[in-house]
């Protein structure tokens, strides 16, 4: 029997995947069959190059690449090591996100007490972020004449409307509509482009909030499925959208938060 998870000989690309739930995927994709080899990025080189040289060693094949995703020229760079490495892209995962690679204090503040330069910030990762690696790599996608996954991995507060996220919730949802449009212009290509959207997740940039047991209690008491999640729940769910058994799925939202909020 085939495995239907087979990556059908695709090369990926994972933004933000030094660390966190975009390493696993990373790992997840490497590991798949039929895996074309993985392109790792982060911000910060010395991360990637850790979770690459990880896959490396378990049997895989990636490479890491720096980049920030916010800059459209630095994108493309990344791009085109990567085809040059590996070859066409032809799984894209947008995993970077929050607050940037670098977030300062001011980001945190009301957004009505900060200026434009702040909020370009958070914007320019988790909304042009998408639009920068979506548009670079759709040519050698298209190219390719072979199925094509485009993975963003969306925020709940892009729906649910996180109190005194205003910002970060308008970037998030402004991500998953270019995805859903992204969707029907490339259906007759063979790409498909679909959201996953994440709640609390087990992750480095969690970790005060998990150790805080009062605040686990009050957070926890709103999920269906009482655990925040973990990286590797997250990963399934890309490994699932990003093989072969997706081919008829696109455009679609897909809620993995253990049931914080629910989908219709």
């Amino acid at each position: 029997m085939s495995d239907i998870l087979d990556m059908g000989g695709r090369v990926s690309l994972v933004t933000g995947a030094g660390q966190g739930v975009g390493a696993q995927i990373a790992r997840h994709l490497a590991s798949a069959s039929n895996s074309g080899g993985v392109a790792v990025n982060d911000y910060f080189i010395e991360r990637a190059e850790a979770v690459a040289d990880e896959i490396n060693s378990a049997g895989g094949k990636a490479i890491a690449v720096q980049a920030d995703v916010s800059d459209r020229a630095s994108v493309e760079a990344m791009v085109a090591k990567t085809e040059e490495a590996l070859g066409t892209i032809g799984v894209l995962v947008n995993n970077a996100g929050n607050a940037g690679a670098e977030p300062i204090p001011e980001q945190r503040k009301p957004f009505w007490e900060t200026d434009k330069e702040i909020w370009d910030r958070t914007i320019g990762v988790n909304f042009y972020g998408v639009i920068n690696c979506v548009g670079a790599v759709l040519p050698g996608m298209m190219k390719r004449q072979a199925p094509g996954r485009i993975i963003s991995i969306i925020s709940d507060a892009s729906r649910y409307g996180d109190l005194g996220m205003e910002i970060y919730s308008g970037a998030k949802a402004g991500a998953a509509g270019f995805m859903r449009s992204v969707a029907r212009t490339m259906g007759r290509h063979q790409i498909t482009a679909n959201n996953i959207v994440i709640s609390l997740t087990n992750t480095p940039a969690t970790q005060a909030w998990l150790e805080d047991p009062e605040r686990m209690k009050g957070t926890m008491s709103k999920y269906i499925v009482r655990r925040p999640g973990e990286p590797t729940d997250i990963a399934n769910m890309a490994l699932y959208l990003a093989s072969d058994a997706s081919e008829w799925i696109s455009g679609q939202t897909y809620p993995v938060n253990g049931g914080f909020t629910l989908a219709l």
